[in-house]
């Protein structure tokens, strides 16, 4: 199978995304598509493609089952222009190749993120990694978003005057703030993007990841709007649960923790009003039975 080109993805190569207020994310280039995930599947076919309806199945089929390869066999790269503290939560994800702006190299710019009014939120008393839900005064909020900006100006401030002195680049940057805009190039394939925004897009991850993560999702989706899809309905959209919590499932829809057990009539009767194909009710069926996945 030859190289694939995306129409949707070719318009927007290399379109600036806005993220936060200076931010942004660019799809660079991107490998395969759609067709090259069931291709590596059915390598024994040739192609592999059949239909829409069929090549959507099988997607599905491997995203469930976490048959893994066939996402690895699409590689997207992007270019974005982050926070440093959001490009550092973004750096803990070690299965991607990226190259970052060097401040021992270059001079770096005066662009610092700012967070909006409705952001600025106080530490939360029960998440110690978190913020609280609870508002913050407008009056506060403004009060905060000048202090952040007038240490940000001081600190760059005193940064190009090492700059002006003679000292070395790599010494000069050591006491620039977290929140200075750095930029880098980051190629990750399918698998394990969608490992990344299962993670960085959850309600738990900082809203600053969040921001880039939705963005990228969306970028994604010109892609591979098929794998996409089954990745919004088995990753994002999924439940899991402990065995325990799995045993008090199965009591609660009045159900045996057994092989042998059978559908209830009661859930028998909403299964069948669910709206579900006959192959997805048979699939739920077996879950809530016996675990097991299909």
């Amino acid at each position: 199978m030859a190289h694939t080109l995306v129409p949707e993805a070719e318009a927007i190569l290399d379109k600036e995304y806005p993220v936060l207020d200076k931010g942004f994310i660019r799809l660079v280039d991107y490998l395969g598509s759609d067709q090259r995930i069931v291709q590596a599947a059915r390598v024994s076919y040739g192609e592999g493609t059949k239909s829409y309806r069929q090549d959507q199945g099988l997607i599905d089929y491997l995203l469930r089952n976490e048959h893994t390869s066939p996402f690895e066999q699409v590689v997207l790269t992007f270019h974005a222009k982050m926070p440093v503290f959001v490009a550092r939560q973004w750096v803990r994800h070690r299965t991607a190749r990226l190259n970052e702006i060097s401040g021992r190299y270059s001079i770096m710019k005066d662009e610092f993120y700012l967070p909006r009014g409705e952001h600025i939120s106080l530490q939360s008393e029960d998440n110690k990694q978190g913020r609280s839900d609870e508002p913050v005064p407008p009056e506060v909020q403004e009060r905060i978003r000048q202090s952040l900006e007038s240490q940000q100006g001081a600190a760059y401030q005193a940064y190009q005057a090492l700059i002006d002195q003679g000292l070395a680049r790599e010494l000069a940057r050591i006491n620039l703030p977290l929140s200075m805009y750095t930029e880098w190039y980051w190629q990750i394939d399918l698998h394990n993007l969608f490992h990344f925004l299962r993670l960085r897009m959850d309600n738990h991850a900082q809203y600053e990841i969040r921001a880039y993560a939705q963005t990228m999702f969306e970028i994604a989706k010109t892609v591979v709007p098929m794998a996409c899809e089954s990745f919004s309905t088995h990753r994002l959209g999924a439940v899991t649960f402990s065995a325990k919590e799995f045993a008090i499932l199965q009591e609660l829809v009045g159900i045996k923790g057994d092989s042998d057990a059978s559908v209830p009539g009661a859930l028998q009767s909403a299964l069948e009003h669910s709206g579900l194909s006959s192959r997805e009710r048979q699939r739920l069926a077996l879950k809530l039975t016996t675990g097991r996945m299909t």
